[in-house]
Formats: C-alpha cells, structure tokens, sequence
C-alpha cells in the first residue's frame, strides 16, 4: 500500500489536502450470488464435530455465510443478517452489528459482497482469550475483502480489507468478530456507516453521504458539487466519469478511518482518496472526497468553492497521474484549477510567498517534493510557490500548455533531471533553469 499526504492552508483561513493513495482493488450481491437459506437469530447449531473441516469444505460454507450476510445488508433482513453471527459472540459485538445493519439503510449501493482468501489465513492461537474462550467446534481467521459500489458515484467497485473471526457449531459457520485479528495486523476497515446512520444527498454528477445533523453543510456542498465537476471538466480535456462522491465525516475519527490512521485529520479541511488506480486501462476505483468535520464548516462560500474544485481535480486527472510525478506539478495545477475565476488575485492568495518575494526574492529553484511533508509556514510556502508556478506557465504559455505540462510530467511519474529538461523543452520550450528564470521574473512583477 502507498499514500501521499499533502496539507496545506486555505485562504489563510483553514487547511485541505489531497491523497493519491493506492489500496487494494477488489460488487451489491446480485441476482448471480448464491444466497443460500437466511434462519433467524438462534439457529440450530448442528451436531459437534470437533475436528477442523477441510479447506474446500469450510471455505464454500464461510463464503456462504458471507453471500447470506451480504444479501440480508441489502435486502435489508434483518432477521436473516443477525442469523449469521455467532450466537456465542460478545455482546458488544452483536450490538455493534446491529446499529451497522441499521446505518446502511438510506445508502444506495450498486454492490455489496464478500471474498474469502483461505490461502492468507492466520493462526487462532494468537488471538486474546476473550475471542476464542467461547465454546465452538473450529476457529477460523481466513482474509475477507469486502468489495463494494455506491450507486450514483462510483463507476467501478472497490475493496476493503475486513478482518473477520469465524466460528464452528457442527455443521454451521457464523461471524464471531471483526475486531479479533487487530493486533495482528489485520484490521476491519470502517465506512462511514460504522460510525452513525448514513443521510445520501444525490446531485447530477455524484452523492453526498453524511451524518443527522450535517444538513446545512450538506446543501451548501450540494451546491457547489455540481457546478465544481463542470468546471473541472471545463478545463480538463481527458475523459473522466464526472461522478464525484463526497463524503462529511462527524468526528476525526471517522475521517481517520476513511483517510488513514496516520494522517493529521485535525488540521484539514478536504482529503481526496483514491483506491486502486490502473493507469494503463485508467480505471480507479473508491475514489472519495472526504471533508473535516470541523474544518470545512468555517470556510465562506468561495473558499468551499476552491476547495472542492482543488479536489475534484485530483479525482478527474487521477487515472493521468503515476506515482512519483512532482508534487509541484500535481498541486500547482490543482490549485490553479481551484481557483481560475475566483477573482483571488496572487498576492491574496500566497502571502508567505509574498513576503518571501518582498523580503529574499523569488525562490531559486522548484519546490522539492519534500517540501510537502512538512507542517506549517513551510508547507504553506511550497503550495502558495507551486500554484504561482502553474499561473505563471498558463499566463505566459497559455492554459493548453499548461495541461499539457501537467499530462507530460504526470504520465512519467519519477524521471530524472535531464529526462524532466527534455519534457519542459518539448512543452514550453525551456529547461528547468530557464523555466525558473522566468518565474521569478513573473514573481518580482506581480508581488514587490
């Protein structure tokens, strides 16, 4: 798995970033999933028979199981759905199924269905008491991915890791915890319905999947939605599936589940997550728009506006993008996009780099990547230079070059100096130092 982080302030005001992640690729079960019987809670639990079942044996009745849970969660039984928990489980872990059961119900999946993966199994042995003291026949601990589709936003399902403890009665197979295999490394991701009942506000070009209580965010992000993807779309020229999903988090950490454990949620306003991105074919897959329960609430009208198209545009190029490519590029562009027509003139906009002009001059070379790992003054500066740099070669060279910039450099992902000259050459015609030379001459003019 690979992540990037980037954060940065907005307007002076608050902060966003955006996440070009890599998960793993992974459907609502339909009408050709075998679903098997769905009993009511407390079925019969078979006769006993203490010794483990063969592989192929218990790997046909887990995913059984699994075929029966996914298609209870959609056809929304939930009778059958609790049927397929242990009946021995913990209590909180029944009570915590339940509310799930109960949060998915306004969300409009296009696929919801489970994978078993025997061949990635771990050994029980390992697991605290508490999971595997319960009286059962047979433990087991093989990998599940959860493979999923929002309908009205997502284009392709994704998949997710759910780390899932099955337990044996007889014959029977049931779910007896989703916590159980934490400490081995192999965590349940949580959605947004893991956390609270899930509201789904849909637009012409995507959804808005909330939380109670979020309505006046939601109907100004609903505002913006649309209008954001046309002008993303507007200047984007490679075809993308202008299907947006945005989603509005209640706490950090709900926005860590949905972001990553180690990504400094309290500090931004807008995460732009994607899953498995195949460049070659340019299918992506789970691609979201993940907004600060916090944050995003103090920015005016015109800051949202930029925010989201600053996003949005990480979603419409992202399958045009390959790991490595120069992050000056990818935010310089997508800032740029953020805030074409938004009247904020350059100075309004990069006051640090302002002042760095004023005080030092121009920077003398391109922001370097790790520029962007930072925190604070400096990761603001690396933004406010990156998104002079790409108003600088639209300005003088004209947008078209600009995107063509932005195509070039984001196809070759991590090229070396000399390879970088030769694309800048046959795009603008200059190299990186010539490149840079005129920048600062754009710079001194537009800010002293």
């Amino acid at each position: 798995m690979q992540r990037r982080a980037r954060v940065r302030t907005w307007l002076g005001a608050a902060v966003a970033a955006a996440v070009l992640a890599g998960l793993a690729l992974v459907s609502l079960p339909g009408t050709d999933q075998a679903t098997g019987p769905a009993g009511g809670p407390g079925r019969p639990m078979g006769a006993v028979s203490p010794a483990p079942q063969a592989d192929a044996t218990r790997t046909d009745a887990v995913t059984d199981l699994l075929d029966r849970r996914a298609k209870a969660l959609v056809d929304h039984d939930e009778q059958a759905f609790l049927a397929t928990l242990d009946p021995r489980a913990d209590d909180a872990f029944v009570s915590t199924q339940r509310r799930l059961f109960q949060n998915v119900a306004g969300v409009p999946f296009g696929q919801w269905r489970y994978r078993v993966r025997p061949e990635e199994t771990f050994d029980v042995t390992d697991m605290p008491d508490r999971f595997t003291s319960a009286p059962s026949d047979e433990l087991w601990a093989p990998a599940v991915d959860l493979r999923y589709a929002l309908r009205g936003g997502d284009v392709v399902p994704t998949e997710r890791p759910m780390g899932y403890l099955f337990a044996r009665h007889g014959d029977e197979w049931y779910l007896r915890s989703d916590t159980a295999l934490d400490n081995l490394g192999r965590r349940t991701w949580r959605g947004p319905w893991d956390f609270a009942p899930c509201v789904v506000t849909t637009t012409e070009h995507g959804i808005v999947l909330s939380h109670p209580g979020s309505e006046p965010m939601v109907e100004r992000v609903v505002r913006e939605l649309d209008p954001s993807v046309a002008a993303v779309s507007e200047l984007w020229p490679t075809r993308w599936s202008q299907r947006v999903v945005v989603i509005l988090p209640d706490s950090p950490g709900e926005m860590r589940a949905l972001v990553g454990p180690d990504f400094p949620v309290e500090s931004v306003v807008a995460v732009a997550v994607a899953d498995q991105v195949n460049n070659a074919s340019r299918a992506v897959a789970g691609q979201r728009v993940v907004l600060s329960p916090t944050g995003v609430r103090g920015l005016s009208i015109a800051s949202l506006r930029v925010v989201l198209r600053h996003e949005i545009t990480h979603v419409a190029a992202r399958a045009d993008t390959v790991d490595g490519s120069p992050t000056w590029l990818l935010e310089g562009f997508a800032d740029y996009v953020g805030y074409r027509d938004s009247g904020v003139t350059l100075a309004e906009g990069a006051p640090d780099l302002a002042k760095q002009v004023r005080d030092d001059g121009p920077p003398s070379a391109l922001p370097e990547d790790r520029a962007f790992r930072g925190g604070g003054s400096g990761l603001d500066l690396a933004y406010q230079q990156s998104w002079s740099l790409a108003r600088y070669v639209a300005d003088t060279h004209g947008e078209d070059s600009l995107i063509d910039l932005y195509r070039e450099l984001a196809a070759a992902g991590a090229v070396s100096a000399t390879e970088t000259d030769e694309m800048l050459r046959d795009v603008l015609g200059v190299d990186r130092a010539e490149l840079v030379e005129g920048w600062q001459s754009y710079l001194r003019k537009a800010l002293q």
